[in-house]
């Protein structure tokens, strides 16, 4: 979910500086956010466990590729667009995914009252 967000952030970033000359479109990248974890970050409790992120900040790259126009700028109003969508889908999900677990839980402890 924050990588969610963090993308989410980045695109608004991104769309907030559309007029701005000289700005580079920027992104989140999952496997970045994956790489900074690291392993020697998580932690176990159990050799069969892994453990999880303390949900530090995920940075953001500029992004390559882009065509730039003649003020320096970058940002595409169509890709940022798409991106917003793609990362309120992705938050939607884990969300969803949450509330079920939410739910088992919830279960369990009714004893399936």
């Amino acid at each position: 979910m924050a990588t969610a967000v963090a993308k989410q952030s980045a695109a608004a970033s991104n769309l907030a500086n559309l007029d701005t000359p000289g700005y580079k479109a920027r992104e989140i990248s999952f496997a970045d956010a994956l790489d900074e974890l690291g392993v020697s970050q998580l932690s176990t409790t159990n050799t069969r466990h892994l453990g999880s992120s303390d949900g530090g900040p995920v940075r953001s790259n500029e992004t390559e590729g882009l065509p730039t126009r003649r003020d320096g700028n970058n940002v595409q109003l169509d890709r940022e667009l798409l991106a917003l969508t793609r990362a309120s889908g992705e938050f939607s999900a884990a969300q969803t995914a949450l509330a079920a677990k939410f739910r088992l839980v919830r279960y369990a402890i009714n004893e399936g009252r």
